[in-house]
C-alpha cells in the first residue's frame, strides 16, 4: 500500500508489498499531476493510496481520485498507528515516523 506523506512543497511517497517491504521511495512535488504520474510510473496498479490528512490533502485527494486512484485519506495518529504495525519501519531514524 502506497503510503503519502506531504508538506506544501513535496510529498514523501513510499510503496509497500503485500508483506511490508518497501519497494519505492521517493519526493514528490504536493501537487496531484505530479503524484497521478509518479504512481502510473511504478508500472504496478496501486491496490489502494493511503493520503495523510493536512492543508493539502482535499486538494491532492480530489486529483487523484478523480484520476481513478483508489485513494483513502487518513488522518495523523491513524497514520502512525498504522506505521507502528509494520514489520519493516519506513522511518530513517529510529523513533521517529518519518525524517
Amino acid at each position: 500500500m502506497p503510503a503519502s506523506t506531504y508538506h506544501l512543497e513535496y510529498a514523501s511517497v513510499c510503496v509497500v508489498d503485500a508483506d511490508g517491504r518497501i519497494v519505492r521511495e521517493a519526493k514528490i512535488l504536493s501537487e496531484p499531476d505530479a503524484l497521478i504520474a509518479w504512481f502510473g510510473e511504478h508500472g504496478v496498479a496501486m491496490e489502494r493510496i493511503g493520503l495523510e490528512a493536512g492543508p493539502l490533502s482535499q486538494w491532492l485527494h480530489a486529483g487523484m481520485v478523480t484520476a481513478g486512484l483508489c485513494v483513502e485519506l487518513i488522518e495523523t495518529r491513524h497514520v502512525r498507528a498504522a506505521f507502528k504495525t509494520m514489520p519493516v519501519k519506513t522511518d530513517k531514524k529510529p523513533g521517529a515516523l518519518r525524517s
